[in-house]
């Protein structure tokens, strides 16, 4: 009963408590930055470090709403502060974003929080050491469906349709019955195989006994083409960042089953991402971008910002959609389906506030093991070692003490055990930061990685837990 209300008490916010209060939290130093003449801030920065070795930098994007820390820096001068001539470009896919910071025609790039492992590691293309020192966000996505399945979903199993956070135990029913009627299985999308869309739709699926890897297909689709393939019946339903589960929803095409941040709060979503060469040849313009997009971030953390966030990202160089669907989830509601009154989600977009913008290797950490328990992964590695040598909280706090702003002073955390906001101290300063929980209750030790492996029922690796073990765990008691 306990857990319940602590639920309850976290989730019942207005979006008038949340333009109000709802990002006051953890902002006091970006206050005092902001009442900082512009041109001491400079010449703090300037006396620590010399300028830039590289001003003129090409950075690229994905029109989501999680590209605006980019945006923002850029639109409001944050990079050019910090001595950067940004240029800002639209990215198709993905895979353009991979394979053009790789190649170097990209200086850095809004990336897929497990992007720069996957590169460093060499999952899908040739290995390219990638870091990132700067987490871009926390939440953001959804997982939607057709309404012909929700509809199906609804008969299956009302009482399972009726739970929040939403299971998936009434697709299971429908996929059982497809499997018994001799049909082919759904077909379900996610962004790229790397993704935290990924990650998000199996851990979901996976949690009601449903292998996501033999009862369904899952294949990877650019998120902007995700409404137009549901409406068309190439797909099913989808895992992906707004405002494109929005979209569907106004659109009266699709019902959204359950969010990200229902599934694991505050989980870590997109991230800065740059060559690790990059950033040795450059380290003055890495921490410079770094120090420009901390400050984007608690900028856009403002409540009385938010709008204009809404109208600067929803251009056509950015997300291309109205504002209308953009604001909704970047104002603190969102919709599950035509028709339904908008629910208070006051943290669906966090971009300053609970250390969002600090790269946890605890994180890294969590996305290696999806990776290995997909099969992502073939070959044994150190989790810990991996995770540490692509998260750089080092370079973060580095940026952090020039801006004044506050850092952690930890690495990593145990991630699911906090069902309502809490305190971090070990931390240049209090911070405040909110729920962790996942939403089938497991708990993630960062220093136990093989056990938290051992702990799924469906899984399908391509290494052995014994093998890892041989390499990885190796704080375990």
């Amino acid at each position: 009963m306990q857990r319940k209300k602590d639920d309850h008490d976290a989730h019942v916010f207005s979006r008038r408590d949340f333009l109000k209060t709802g990002m006051a939290a953890g902002l006091g130093a970006a206050g005092m930055l902001d009442r900082m003449p512009g041109a001491v801030k400079n010449a703090a920065y300037a006396g620590e470090k010399s300028g830039p070795e590289k001003p003129d930098v090409a950075f690229g994007i994905i029109p989501l709403t999680d590209c605006a820390a980019i945006a923002v820096a850029h639109e409001k001068g944050y990079f050019r502060k910090y001595g950067l001539n940004s240029t800002v470009s639209k990215q198709a896919s993905w895979a353009n974003i991979r394979d053009k910071v790789a190649l170097g025609a990209l200086d850095g790039a809004h990336m897929l929080a497990g992007m720069p492992i996957a590169a460093t590691l060499g999952i899908g293309m040739p290995a390219k050491a990638t870091i990132t020192a700067f987490s871009m966000d926390l939440n953001g996505n959804g997982i939607t469906v057709s309404n012909a399945l929700y509809e199906r979903m609804q008969k299956a199993d009302p009482a399972a349709m009726r739970e929040r956070p939403l299971t998936a135990r009434a697709l299971k029913k429908v996929i059982d019955a497809d499997r018994q009627a001799g049909k082919p299985p759904m077909t379900f999308a996610m962004v790229f195989p790397v993704s935290t869309h990924n990650y998000e739709i199996r851990y979901w699926m996976a949690a009601a006994g449903i292998d996501p890897d033999r009862d369904v297909q899952l294949t990877v689709i650019p998120p902007p083409q995700m409404v137009a393939n549901l409406e068309s019946r190439n797909i099913d339903g989808y895992c992906v960042g707004e405002p494109w589960n929005a979209h569907a929803v106004t659109a009266g095409i699709g019902h959204t089953l359950i969010t990200s941040y229902e599934i694991w709060n505050n989980s870590p979503e997109k991230v800065f991402g740059v060559n690790r060469e990059w950033a040795e040849k450059y380290p003055n313009t890495h921490r410079a971008a770094i120090m420009a997009l901390i400050e984007a971030a608690q900028w856009m953390d403002k409540p009385e910002n938010r709008e204009e966030v809404v109208r600067l990202i929803s251009r056509p160089s950015y997300v291309n959609a109205p504002e209308a669907v953009v604001r909704m989830s970047m104002t603190g509601t969102f919709r599950y389906a035509a028709g339904e009154a908008p629910r208070p989600l006051p943290d669906f977009n966090v971009f300053y506030r609970y250390a969002a913008t600090f790269p946890w290797r605890s994180h890294a950490a969590w996305l290696l093991t999806q990776m290995i328990r997909w099969g992502q992964i073939g070959q044994p590695l150190d989790i810990l070692q991996t995770a540490a040598a692509v998260y750089r909280p080092d370079i973060y706090r580095d940026a952090a003490r020039a801006l004044g702003a506050p850092a952690p002073s930890l690495d990593n955390k145990t991630e699911g055990i906090h069902a309502a906001p809490w305190t971090l101290t070990e931390a240049s300063a209090p911070v405040t930061m909110g729920p962790d929980r996942f939403f089938d209750g497991r708990v993630f030790d960062p220093a136990r990685p093989i056990d938290y492996l051992a702990g799924f029922e469906v899984r399908n690796m391509s290494v052995s837990l014994a093998a890892l073990a041989k390499v990885s765990d190796r704080g375990a008691g």
